[in-house]
């Protein structure tokens, strides 16, 4: 089965030259998508590397860092109950 993937511009280019460089250091044609297959074999194999690299961040905050936000937060003097938040929520 064969199925039609939209890749950008720029992605395209990248796989053409890994293509390339394949086939000028090991002498041996590869189509696209068997280069393709390999690169999904392969991330599949290491697929918390591949999910961490969408994360945001995958670097815990530094203790300065932590320190910082602590320091930074201030108390309004007005406490808070869940029906404020409701409330606030229910606009």
């Amino acid at each position: 089965m064969t199925t039609e993937v939209k890749i950008h511009e720029d992605a395209k280019s990248r796989l053409e030259e890994l293509q390339a460089e394949i086939r000028l250091q090991t002498g041996r044609n590869v189509t696209q998508q068997e280069l393709v297959t390999r690169l999904i074999d392969e991330a599949y194999e290491s697929r918390s590397d591949v999910i961490n690299s969408f994360r945001d961040s995958s670097v815990p905050l530094s203790e300065d860092e932590k320190e910082a936000m602590r320091r930074d937060r201030f108390r309004s003097g007005v406490e808070t109950d869940e029906s404020d938040i409701d409330d606030g929520l229910d606009g």
